[in-house]
């Protein structure tokens, strides 16, 4: 794949990184002298030290042949400009980094796809982590909804019951599904059914509609998030 990545700094950086290293064709515009020596020193990749709002640039780029587009500097208009004249070169995908989420309806307006702001989403999950331990991982889906990964206790009402069984006892709600299961003594996650049984120890992935308050966290035995 083709991409074009506009910034080398905090989130561009990691980004080329990936890129590069997943055997894709990248080139790199970026307008700060030092950024783009450390880029061109450090990437197996093509460093353009110049501006990416000129079509010139982009052009120079190879954004007539390019597959993908992501613009990850700290500015919003840089990256808006940037993304319209993307646009007139049909580059296939077009993403950008947005940090004022006043500005992600301008994105949408436009077509390009968007991520908020990672400094917010790094600060959120931090927070969560400290917040609510008994979360090894999680995913937010639009307001409420939660993926999130948690280990069964052996004091958890669910321990030793099978899904169906949980689901009877009211455990688990027609808001929960239980998506994945990792136990220790198996070499692939278990794909649960209704019969499956709960086991203590077991690393569950599961979706909630309703989040993962501590009422929820309860039922995997869990009440360090009361506290």
């Amino acid at each position: 794949m083709y991409i074009i990545i506009i910034g080398a700094g905090d989130i561009g950086t990691p980004l080329i990184d990936i890129a590069t290293k997943a055997g894709n064709e990248v080139v790199v515009i970026e307008r700060d002298d030092k950024r783009a020596n450390r880029a061109a020193n450090r990437f197996d990749c093509l460093v353009l030290n110049a501006d990416a709002t000129t079509k010139d640039t982009l052009a120079d780029a190879g954004a007539a042949q390019a597959d993908a587009l992501i613009s990850t500097t700290d500015q919003d208009a840089t990256n808006v400009m940037t993304c319209l004249l993307a646009k007139e070169f049909e580059i296939p995908a077009i993403l950008s980094v947005v940090h004022n989420p006043e500005h992600m309806s301008l994105f949408r307006q436009i077509g390009v796809n968007t991520m908020e702001n990672p400094q917010q989403l790094i600060a959120d999950y931090l927070y969560r982590a400290v917040a609510r331990p008994a979360i090894v991982d999680y995913m937010r889906i639009g307001d409420e909804a939660e993926v999130f990964e948690i280990t069964v206790t052996k004091e958890a009402p669910i321990a030793g019951k099978t899904l169906q069984e949980a689901a009877q006892a009211g455990l688990l709600t027609d808001e929960m599904l239980v998506v994945a299961i990792e136990r220790e003594e198996n070499d692939h996650p278990i794909t649960p059914r209704g019969n499956t049984v709960i086991k203590k120890g077991d690393l569950l992935t599961v979706y909630s509609g309703v989040g993962a308050d501590p009422e929820i966290t309860d039922i995997f035995g869990h009440y360090e998030d009361h506290l």
